[in-house]
């Protein structure tokens, strides 16, 4: 089979547009959990997955967050290091990244067209169509493998872990962040049901890290790596952390390990940061300990604390004070509650929040709405978004019970107005959160940041 680049007059496809638009018309296929279909890309593509060293990240909230943690540490200490997550904030390029830099334009290009005539040949076969995650993956372990060689690749799941598509790579770390209610419609809905999916990327004999804290959560981890002789290391077992000191600017903790204690301070906001942090701590000791990885301490903390994930608990703006977060569930609204009464003291909290419409936004609201003066139910401009009046009957139904009486609700569909009445209703003293969705929270804060190049997508 002939290969094809960005530049041959063969090429299908003439242009980034043009791949993009390619790779993204596969979402009709939608997610279809299995492997068969990325085993057979890559035994077309001479497995090149099986030249790289992965770090494995599942988890039902911070995977990204521990894997930005993992990147600025490991480059801080001068590895070059791919990073591949999702779904994007700006652009599409950003899940493919080298070095903290996306993937070029004219790369993508290529390694699109290279793909092109497999996928279509694979359409046509009793497998099917690969779906937009599986080409996506299949580029991505393209580029790491035969384009940029980084030492070390940290690989984030795309949904679950079992039969996710990233699970074709056996890596030298497993992650799993924790377990929560989220996407149970694929998973299962009971945290031993999702948690046996997270568990689904433990390979034998390699040492898996874990923030899980359900009981049954940890059971289901711990049996599986029992039987793979894998090692667990589990949060408030074999490392923990106490946090020192938390402020506007950052928050601080002390770190307890098998191997060593170290103070770290982080600049991402919120208690949960200091879980994900941790986690990834863990991870580059045993890197250091057991894999030769030269981490000296002072890199350990420089990256550490420079380490960013865009939507997450950030704050974009000054005035007003607007702050981002993609709590799409109810652990991550918990988490957010949390993160506001600590770290943002204000008079009013004005919220807006836009969610798809396959979640659980009852157990998401009882975390949020307590705490909330001003309601702003929009909608993202995403095909499976859920109508700003339906998030409203479901606030109506739980409201009696749990919110402040003199609660305003605004319904404003159109995202973009929501945006103004959310600005012009914060004042000094005020609070503003957009949350929900990351489709919404991508197209809020290209409006606030003002970034004309923007894209979204899964």
């Amino acid at each position: 089979m002939t290969e094809l680049d960005g530049t041959d007059a063969a090429a299908p496809l003439l242009t980034y547009n043009e791949a993009v638009d390619w790779i993204n018309g596969l979402i009709p296929f939608g997610i279809r959990p299995g492997l068969e279909r990325i085993e057979s890309l890559m035994s077309m593509l001479g497995n090149p997955h099986q030249r790289l060293k992965f770090i494995h990240v599942a988890g039902t909230n911070g995977k990204g967050s521990t894997c930005a943690f993992l990147t600025s540490v490991l480059l801080q200490a001068g590895y070059d290091v791919g990073t591949f997550t999702s779904p994007y904030i700006t652009k599409f390029t950003n899940r493919f990244q080298y070095n903290g830099e996306d993937i070029p334009e004219e790369i993508l290009l290529k390694l699109s067209n290279r793909l092109h005539p497999l996928v279509m040949e694979m359409a046509s076969t009793p497998l099917g169509s690969p779906t937009m995650f599986e080409v996506s993956t299949a580029l991505a372990l393209l580029y790491y493998a035969e384009e940029c060689y980084p030492d070390v690749v940290v690989w984030e799941t795309g949904l679950g872990g079992r039969m996710d598509v990233t699970n074709i790579v056996s890596p030298v770390v497993s992650v799993i962040t924790n377990i929560g209610l989220d996407h149970t419609d694929v998973l299962g809905d009971t945290i031993e049901q999702i948690a046996g999916e997270k568990a689904g990327i433990i390979k034998p004999g390699v040492p898996v890290v874990t923030c899980a804290t359900q009981p049954e959560a940890v059971k289901v981890i711990q049996e599986k790596a029992q039987q793979l002789q894998s090692s667990v290391y589990l949060a408030g077992d074999q490392f923990s952390y106490h946090r020192l000191d938390s402020n506007e600017n950052g928050q601080s903790f002390h770190f307890t390990g098998p191997f060593r204690d170290l103070d770290v301070r982080i600049r991402m906001q919120g208690s949960h940061q200091c879980d994900n942090a941790a986690a990834a701590l863990m991870v580059l000791e045993l890197l250091r300990q057991y894999m030769a990885f030269m981490l000296d301490d002072n890199d350990i903390a420089l990256g550490l604390e420079n380490a960013f994930w865009a939507g997450r608990f950030e704050k974009v703006v000054d005035e007003p004070r607007i702050v981002l977060d993609g709590a799409h569930n109810p652990e991550g609204a918990e988490s957010l509650a949390k993160s506001i009464m600590d770290v943002y003291p204000h008079n009013k909290l004005i919220l807006m929040m836009g969610m798809l419409a396959n979640k659980h936004h009852e157990a998401y609201l009882q975390h949020i709405l307590p705490l909330v003066d001003t309601l702003i139910l929009t909608e993202p401009d995403f095909r499976r978004k859920m109508d700003a009046a339906e998030l409203l009957q479901i606030v109506e139904r739980v409201r009696p019970a749990i919110a402040k009486q003199e609660l305003e609700i605004i319904v404003e569909p159109e995202w973009a107005k929501a945006l103004d009445l959310l600005k012009s209703r914060t004042e000094a003293e005020d609070l503003g959160v957009v949350s929900g969705t990351l489709y919404l929270i991508a197209d809020v804060r290209a409006a606030l940041l003002h970034q004309t190049d923007s894209e979204k997508g899964w």
